[in-house]
């Protein structure tokens, strides 16, 4: 009997402990995916979406329909999501050497891979069904748009330029949202395209100059290593050519005073980031690359005010 009852005690302990573990296990789990698909750090959301915006309103000539509007923007979170949760999977076994990224559910185990592709597939679903919701040519570009998004993270391992990747995979946005309002793709989104993509490879590389020292001892590639000591000048030169990009396509399309006033607010921004990260200190560099949220912002800003006010 004296042995026994020690046996019935620590029984009946693990009986009434077993489901605030099974609460905080959930808990976890969930936060672990919240954190997997960045939803705790929108600025990545934020620069996918106001280079929508951009086109959504130059491409209505205005305001777009509530419709269109609430699907890109459904899909922007969606998808930039999707592209978190695949560069977690391909970075899996480099993250936990990397300081800024050691933390990340994959890294720690949290989320297993099984568990973070399957994510991935029911992020990609549900964009498949919202794409769905515009038309053939939308439809056909969100293929492409895909296929960029999955293979940037691998880009990593065999070249110096996953951002150029990035940046054309971010870029799908402008002919996707023209083919939505429209129905067509004009000429001159080419020119928004390229911005966007010379603005990303620029702000992609203040990103990628916190974990130079890191990428150098792992073997992962990047344009601030590419770049060297001329990261600064390069980075420079691309955000004068996203602005000259950016002044094309507004005469292009007829954008007036307004619009000139957002890109000269980018400028003043883009000159703010390069003196914030002259002694290229990595906090420096962050702060640099989260800057940008404004540039997009003052740029849309300028089309706002320019579709209503001119």
């Amino acid at each position: 009997m004296a042995k026994d009852q020690p046996r019935k005690s620590t029984a009946a302990k693990t009986r009434s402990t077993k489901p605030a573990r099974q609460v905080k296990a959930g808990t976890s789990t969930l936060g672990a995916y919240w954190r997997l698909m960045r939803f705790d750090k929108p600025i990545g959301t934020l620069l996918l979406l106001w280079p929508t915006l951009w086109a959504l309103w130059i491409a209505a000539d205005g305001t777009p329909s509530l419709r269109v509007l609430a699907i890109f923007v459904a899909g922007v979170i969606v998808m930039r999501a999707a592209g978190c949760v695949i560069n977690d999977y391909a970075d899996r076994k480099v993250d936990g050497q990397v300081a800024r990224t050691k933390s990340r559910p994959l890294a720690t185990g949290e989320v297993t891979p099984s568990g973070a592709l399957l994510c991935f597939a029911g992020l990609i679903i549900c964009a498949f069904f919202l794409v769905l919701l515009t038309n053939l040519l939308t439809l056909s570009l969100a293929f492409g748009a895909l296929a960029l998004a999955t293979i940037y993270p691998y880009m990593k391992r065999h070249t110096h330029l996953p951002q150029v990747v990035l940046g054309a995979a971010f870029a799908m946005s402008i002919p996707m949202a023209f083919a939505a309002v429209r129905g067509d793709l004009d000429n001159g989104i080419w020119l928004i395209y390229t911005a966007v993509v010379l603005w990303t490879v620029a702000y992609d590389t203040y990103y990628a100059m916190v974990d130079r020292a890191d990428d150098l001892r792992i073997g992962v590639k990047s344009t601030a290593i590419l770049f060297g000591e001329l990261d600064l000048v390069i980075i420079g030169c691309l955000q004068l050519m996203t602005l000259f990009a950016l002044w094309l396509a507004g005469d292009h399309f007829k954008l007036g005073h307004y619009y000139l006033a957002g890109l000269a607010g980018a400028a003043l921004l883009f000159i703010w980031q390069l003196w914030l990260s002259r002694k290229r200190q990595p906090k420096a560099c962050f702060q640099a690359f989260l800057n940008n949220k404004w540039v997009g912002a003052v740029i849309f800003a300028g089309i706002l005010a320019d579709t209503l006010l001119a």
